[in-house]
């Protein structure tokens, strides 16, 4: 046999031995509520649900699990979990993860105010002497959390915000709407809490694998494979489903640095 093709088979067999042991993949993520989350043990959410779809076409068994973020990504660092989802991408994070070329969602971090302390809130001009309040950690964007125009006070949850807008401690608070949104719904505040229109940022969430060999092909079939998903009813339909549902709210959130190295 021609010393290529010794190689070429070598490679060949290194490779698919590399992917199959790739096959059982053990993913973390924190409690995201309506992107991911725990209830009654039961994994749920509409990024899990598109993940589970996906890995499911690819024939990939995944062992899912609920921890605090920062452990999330210890256990990510020290090869004991192959991957994390709904995590933004950075180019710190870039050097120990690969991300599929396709998002699984889109946050908007917006703000939220109390009925009877309305403000008309234009730009972040707008902002000036007020205080917001923040999850600590979270990525905003370069320019809400660089702004010397205001104060910026965090919280230990979503929970502990949403009271202190209630008791006129902080002027306005930020979050992502679709969570947002949930929080009211959970807590009964529609009547007493809205969201304003501006977006303060956007961040793509990710799917994220751990810088293995054969781990950046699963990168690349993840993301072909979500690219076809999101053209079927069924993708819609969990759209529409996780638009209309209730979800639990975690004791604590520990999203706080998914952004950050």
């Amino acid at each position: 046999m021609p010393r290529f093709v010794r190689l070429l088979t070598v490679l060949l067999l290194s490779c698919m031995s590399l992917l199959a042991r790739a096959e059982q993949l053990r993913i973390v993520s924190d409690p995201w509520a309506p992107y991911v989350y725990e209830e009654n043990g039961e994994a749920k959410g509409i990024d899990y649900e598109v993940t589970a779809e996906v890995f499911k076409r690819l024939g990939v068994d995944v062992r899912w699990e609920f921890m605090p973020w920062k452990r999330c990504m210890l256990m990510v660092d020290q090869g004991l979990a192959d991957g994390v989802i709904d995590i933004f991408q950075n180019e710190a994070r870039s050097t120990q993860l690969y991300y599929p070329s396709e998002p699984l969602s889109v946050v908007e971090f917006v703000l939220f105010q109390a009925n009877d302390r309305p403000h008309a809130v234009e730009s972040l001009e707008d902002l000036k002497n007020l205080t917001i309040g923040t999850s600590a950690g979270y990525d905003y964007g370069t320019d809400f959390l660089q702004s010397p125009l205001f104060r910026r006070e965090a919280a230990p949850t979503q929970e502990a915000n949403f009271g202190k807008l209630l008791r006129g401690r902080i002027d306005l608070l930020i979050t992502d709407r679709r969570v947002g949104r949930y929080m009211l719904e959970q807590l009964g505040l529609q009547d007493r809490i809205s969201e304003l229109p501006l977006v303060i940022s956007r961040q793509k969430q990710y799917l994220a694998v751990r810088r293995n060999a054969g781990m950046d092909l699963l990168a690349q079939r993840f993301a072909a494979e979500l690219r076809r998903f999101k053209q079927e009813p069924a993708y819609a339909e969990l759209q529409v489903r996780y638009g209309h549902v209730t979800v639990p709210i975690s004791e604590t959130v520990e999203q706080q640095e998914r952004s950050t190295p």
